[in-house]
């Protein structure tokens, strides 16, 4: 069976756009020849790998399992020649980083401050999305560093722990529900909210403690997919709101948002780094990683309590000496 990589290329790109002649605007080559490539492939398979649907065309069953298959191949494909490349280059660094919410606020930026400084060469690549959507461009190969959420085990992944996050509830701290003479679940459901969208984690915690007691659901006023939009939303209003510790430091300090202390509405996960056990890292991912390892706890806790990392304080007395 005889596969060209270039005909995987052009059938990813027709399967994402689900259009043979918005696939070819994108690719700069013609529908025919774009054609040819599916034809070839579908030859080689000896399956029809997309069926019509309205103006379109859809993936078969077979061309869902190909999609597959064919990003995975070509992420293994472009971290070859990128491997390849450091090496007859010298190259010391491009790191592809994909960062959920928390740790693009409270880590991200002083610990590529810290690997700038030490390699000021370094090329970054940032990709800020919920850590469940990255887990699978990591997979892909699309990313080399996911900082977020540390998944389940997984044998494909290899994750460092970096710190403990909780979530609880948040409100302002004028708000009624710390009159209450004792904060129950039930109590806060007297009230509306402002709550991440349903596919990210917390809120499916925060949903499922809820259903497991046999209490309804809250009432959801504010669905947002915006986690940093979410202290925001309720500082001014009697919304409440599930928001990490991390998140909920900055806005503590300024007395705009107040815990609302409730042990079966705490949530306690960890973030951490993760990296593909069989992929490559750059020598600037690994040093990434070393930094994240060493540094990334007193990062988030001097992003807690407002003031800079020593490292950082330390690089910056150097430089105004």
């Amino acid at each position: 069976m005889d596969i060209q990589l270039r005909d995987l290329k052009y059938f990813e790109v027709v399967a994402d756009t689900g259009h043979l002649g918005q696939a070819a605007d994108k690719l700069g080559r013609t529908q025919p020849a774009l054609t040819k490539a599916v034809q070839r492939l579908e030859e080689a398979f000896g399956s029809a790998l997309f069926e019509r649907k309205g103006r379109g065309i859809q993936l078969t069953a077979v061309g869902e399992v190909l999609l597959a298959r064919a990003r995975l191949l070509r992420g293994a494909t472009e971290e070859a020649l990128r491997e390849v490349s450091d090496f007859a280059k010298g190259n010391a660094g491009h790191v592809r980083i994909g960062s959920g919410p928390i740790a693009a606020d409270h880590v991200l930026p002083e610990v590529c401050n810290l690997l700038l400084a030490e390699a000021g060469d370094t090329r970054i690549d940032i990709t800020v999305a919920p850590s469940m959507a990255l887990r699978e461009r990591l997979r892909e190969g699309a990313i080399d560093l996911l900082i977020g959420l540390m998944p389940e085990h997984d044998p494909a992944f290899v994750t460092h722990s970096i710190v403990e996050d909780v979530v609880v509830v948040a409100a302002s701290p004028q708000h009624p529900v710390f009159e209450l003479p004792k904060i129950t679940m039930k109590s806060l459901l007297q009230w509306r909210w402002v709550l991440p969208a349903d596919p990210i984690p917390s809120r499916q915690w925060l949903d499922a403690a809820f259903q497991s007691r046999g209490l309804p659901l809250p009432a959801v006023q504010v669905n947002a997919n915006s986690i940093p939009l979410l202290p925001r939303l309720i500082s001014r209003t009697d919304l409440l709101s599930f928001l990490s510790r991390h998140t909920l430091g900055a806005a503590g300090r300024e007395g705009t948002l107040r815990e609302v202390p409730l042990k079966e509405t705490t949530l306690r996960r960890h973030l951490g780094v993760t990296y593909r056990k069989e992929g490559y890292l750059s020598p600037a991912a690994r040093r990434l990683v070393t930094l994240l390892r060493s540094e990334g706890a007193q990062l988030f806790s001097s992003a807690l309590s407002g003031q800079a990392p020593a490292a950082v304080r330390h690089k910056s007395a150097i430089g105004r000496g």
